[in-house]
């Protein structure tokens, strides 16, 4: 498997590089759920579980109005962490996302006072730029629509250690667009492909651009987004010789690897499962990020 073995990450699949989750449901309250353009900041305060790295993920169902009656949605959905503030009450957590299904619909009219059920922090986080590439000089990320989410948490994190960054923020249009708080830094470059802010066109744009001006040799890409963008991340990194990692979604019904519904394939050959082996992978381990059945519902 290409780099996984020189770069100090243990490659898919392997036990040892899997992060052992904190097993079953647990309540959270929800303490603020606010509007951010097309999408919402649901925040809630956790009592008992572990802070988050930067790249996990929680399965979250709402206490009431969930799969009650026979109706949708039935399943857990799965969210990346957007921010995390450990407190003496708990960890406060809050998760961006877009109501586009039964699932996010129900998440999406959470009030203050309403209990969440959540399991997690699961997956394998975001590995540091040195850890990735010895001469890093800083990280560059890239989001597309709601996969900025984790994003936001690893700038947060890269600027407590003192690493350089650079974001590079891209939407489809205004409507599906938002969680620009979430990234509190003079360091953001926007892309929109109907033009409404920044660059008209892709945020990929503006990747091709930066790493034409900088040196692959001293560049760590981290990238979430739709899997086409993802994809052409990957591609755009893997003609550059660049490192990246990508934190990828797929179906997930469980979060602990049982159901195999986000199997992936990867360039050694076999699958892995997201929820277990990711869902942060280096880009060099796989053939491609366009996996079916991404996205929220």
């Amino acid at each position: 498997m290409s780099g996984a073995a020189d770069n100090g990450r243990t490659a898919p699949g392997a036990d040892g590089g899997r992060v052992t989750a904190p097993f079953g449901r647990r309540r959270s309250e929800v303490v603020a759920n606010e509007e951010s353009g097309g999408y919402r900041i649901v925040t809630a305060l956790d009592p008992a579980g572990p802070p988050p790295a930067a790249g996990q993920f929680y399965m979250l169902t709402a206490e009431r109005g969930w799969g009650g009656d026979g109706e949708r949605p039935f399943l857990p959905r799965a969210f990346s962490v957007a921010a995390a503030q450990p407190g003496a009450d708990g960890v406060r957590l809050s998760f961006l996302l877009e109501d586009v299904g039964p699932g996010t619909h129900r998440l999406a009219e959470l009030e203050p006072g309403e209990g969440l059920h959540l399991t997690g922090p699961l997956g394998r986080p975001f590995s540091p730029p040195r850890e990735l590439n010895p001469d890093a000089a800083g990280a560059i990320l890239v989001g597309g629509g709601i996969g900025l989410a984790p994003l936001a948490i690893w700038r947060r994190t890269l600027a407590g250690r003192g690493i350089p960054e650079r974001s590079l923020l891209g939407f489809r249009d205004r409507e599906h667009s938002g969680g620009l708080e979430l990234f509190r830094c003079s360091e953001v470059r926007l892309a929109s492909e109907d033009g409404h802010a920044g660059h008209r066109g892709y945020v990929t744009d503006l990747l091709a651009q930066m790493l034409a001006g900088d040196s692959a040799a001293t560049a760590v890409v981290y990238a979430c987004g739709p899997p086409a963008m993802l994809e052409a991340v990957r591609a755009l990194c893997e003609e550059r010789g660049v490192t990246a990692e990508l934190a990828m979604e797929s179906p997930m019904a469980c979060g602990y690897g049982a159901c195999f519904g986000c199997a992936v394939p990867v360039r050694s050959g076999g699958y892995i499962r997201l929820c277990v082996d990711g869902p942060v992978l280096l880009a060099a381990d796989i053939e491609s990020a366009l996996v079916a059945g991404a996205g929220h519902r």
